[in-house]
């Protein structure tokens, strides 16, 4: 990586020229590394990667820590999702997190009086 000329390998030579990962990945998917190390050496990318997920991520944010199309991140952490050194989880949706009434019309009260 050379910071005035850009990356100096092509997103598709990280890649082995694959566009699709073996695994279901989204933008928002949490990654986190296992502490299993892989068996065999994948290369830099993949080792930079897994540094990067020692506490949960999104594949947004190792995306833009590796400055690597989102494609490419995706086909990477599914290297090491194979080899069982990552594991993923999808982030909680609205839905599934359960509000709690009381504090919501603590809430609506408070704003309604600042009003």
């Amino acid at each position: 990586m050379d910071d005035r000329a850009g990356r100096l390998v092509r997103p598709y030579t990280v890649s082995n020229g694959r566009t699709r990962p073996s695994s279901e990945l989204g933008l928002m998917t949490l990654v986190m590394a296992t502490g299993s190390r892989p068996k065999n050496y994948l290369g830099p990318d993949h080792a930079q990667v897994l540094e990067l997920c020692g506490g949960p991520m999104s594949v947004a944010e190792l995306s833009a820590h590796v400055r690597l199309p989102a494609v490419v991140t995706k086909v990477l952490l599914s290297d090491l999702v194979d080899c069982g050194a990552v594991t993923t989880r999808e982030p909680r949706t609205a839905a599934a997190v359960r509000t709690d009434k009381d504090v919501l019309k603590a809430v609506l009260h408070g704003l309604r009086k600042r009003l």
